[in-house]
């Protein structure tokens, strides 16, 4: 009787931790965020890719982690500086860790290099928002 009990109470609170992380996805979501994928660890193998949200926020594009229970933004990237070094499409089982029909960028902001995967539309509003730097601000090559 003691095993079932413990048993409950661990699958009681995965489903909890499940249920926070869905209504986290769906908050991030509603206010505005886009599905883009992130690798920080650059390697030919095609592994390390992380599915999140992105959610635009002035000159910063946060980016959330979806299993995480982080309340903050797991990266911030800066557009002062920011550029796109390349433009690829994704590779072998790489397609599978990212959302559908998406195109990598490799992105190098103040020595740092990060690859974000993200679809068509949330490409277009990614370059958009590189693009439309205030006046008087060098905007590098984004397209």
């Amino acid at each position: 009787m003691w095993i079932a009990e413990v048993v409950g109470v661990v699958l009681f609170a995965a489903a909890v931790v499940l249920a926070l992380l869905a209504w986290r996805r769906l908050r991030l979501l509603r206010q505005g965020g886009v599905d883009v994928a992130l690798r920080s660890r650059l390697d030919e193998s095609g592994r390390g890719w992380h599915l999140g949200i992105g959610r635009y926020r002035g000159d910063e594009f946060a980016w959330y982690r979806i299993l995480s229970v982080r309340s903050g933004p797991d990266r911030i990237i800066r557009r002062d500086g920011l550029e796109i070094a390349t433009r690829r499409e994704p590779t072998g089982t790489e397609t599978y860790a990212m959302p559908l029909s998406s195109t990598v960028l490799t992105c190098r902001a103040a020595g740092d290099e990060v690859e974000l995967a993200m679809g068509p539309d949330a490409l277009t509003g990614f370059l958009s928002w590189l693009e439309s730097a205030p006046p008087g601000r060098q905007v590098p090559w984004a397209s």
